[in-house]
């Protein structure tokens, strides 16, 4: 253990954020994202939450100031019913520790994925929210 730290961070997700550097991105996957056959680096945190993590993770780094867009959502695909209220909580987290929850952009399901596969790393997550796929780009930390 380290003082500091969350304790939902866990050696393996710490190590991973310690080698990301600017710019480098890290993808937060619902239960039902295909993580696994995605992943370049993948990390299981089975039953956690993303809104949880994420939290944790922000109070780490900060996103890129360099970018319009630091974070982005999976676009809920046309025709599609499904509601995204966990958005919102994304929003808050973000606007908390970065002041900004107009950095997020909405990517097209398979663009998604794409870019996935280019991601740093993938957090495979508990999340049962459906489309609560999220990307966040690592900004410069100063401190």
């Amino acid at each position: 253990m380290l003082k500091g730290i969350p304790s939902i961070i866990s050696p393996e997700l710490l190590k991973v954020l310690m080698e990301m550097g600017h710019s480098d991105e890290l993808v937060f996957a619902d239960g039902n994202f295909p993580a696994a056959s995605h992943a370049v680096r993948l990390i299981r945190c089975d039953g956690h939450s993303i809104p949880e993590l994420l939290e944790a993770v922000l109070q780490l780094f900060p996103l890129d100031q360099y970018v319009d867009k630091p974070a982005a959502l999976m676009g809920v695909t046309p025709g599609d019913t499904v509601q995204t209220p966990i958005w919102d909580e994304y929003k808050q987290i973000v606007n908390k520790h970065a002041g900004d929850a107009d950095c997020f952009e909405e990517i097209e399901r398979f663009a998604f994925y794409e870019r996935a596969k280019r991601a740093y790393a993938i957090v495979a997550t508990g999340e049962k929210a459906l489309y609560a796929n999220l990307i966040i780009k690592k900004g410069v930390v100063v401190e």
